[in-house]
């Protein structure tokens, strides 16, 4: 899980199924007055927009059940939760979540939807603070691949040390010293940077991530 701030609210950003999930839960924080995502899920544009949505990402959605929904949008006695739209029509856009990080969540592209319902202005925040951090965990993730191949290509070349540069006569700690030193050469090489600033570097990340 991750958490994105947005004009001082706290929202999480979560995986399912490799996608993110975006909390509407924190996200209604942020608009003014007491409403609730049922409020927005009574709207009949956010019932069209999710059954586009559920139609093009999702081919076990129920269109029938989901027709019968959306012909009772827009009468004052119209009310559906999160909870019964899912079960009722097997929509994956949504999803409602019990525990430690319980509450409504949407995919990414419902939640902007969401977010728009709030205010427009709150909407062009949370998508530049989305792809923030997203830019952040790539970042992340191209770090933690090119330490794997560092760890490959290290084997490789304390291999190639021990057979080749090391006189046998020489002590352990002088071993140590001359496989560091070689070590760094390989890093610098490969990454331009040594271990140490590589572990610098991957440190301010995740803590900026964090």
């Amino acid at each position: 899980m991750a958490k994105i701030t947005v004009q001082e609210t706290e929202i999480s950003v979560i995986q399912i199924n490799a996608e993110d999930y975006i909390c509407l839960t924190d996200m209604i924080k942020a608009k003014d007055g007491d409403f609730f995502v049922t409020d927005w899920l009574r709207n009949r544009n956010t019932l069209e927009y999710i059954g586009i949505w559920e139609r093009i990402n999702n081919p076990k959605f129920n269109y029938g059940e989901f027709a019968i929904i959306t012909n009772k949008a827009g009468l004052n006695s119209f009310k559906i939760s999160v909870k019964e739209l899912v079960e009722r029509t097997n929509a994956i856009g949504l999803q409602a979540k019990t525990g430690r990080y319980g509450g409504t969540y949407a995919h990414k592209d419902i939640a902007f939807q969401f977010a728009m319902w709030i205010s427009p202005e709150f909407q062009i925040y949370i998508v530049h603070e989305f792809q923030r951090l997203k830019e952040e965990e790539q970042k992340l993730l191209g770090w933690s691949a090119k330490r794997e191949l560092s760890k490959i290509n290290y084997h490789i070349h304390t291999d190639a040390i021990k057979q080749n540069l090391i006189p046998p006569e020489l002590t352990a700690k002088q071993t140590s010293i001359i496989y560091a030193n070689e070590a760094d050469v390989l890093n610098v090489a490969l990454f331009g940077i040594t271990a140490k600033e590589w572990r610098d570097k991957s440190k301010r990340t995740i803590n900026t991530v964090e």
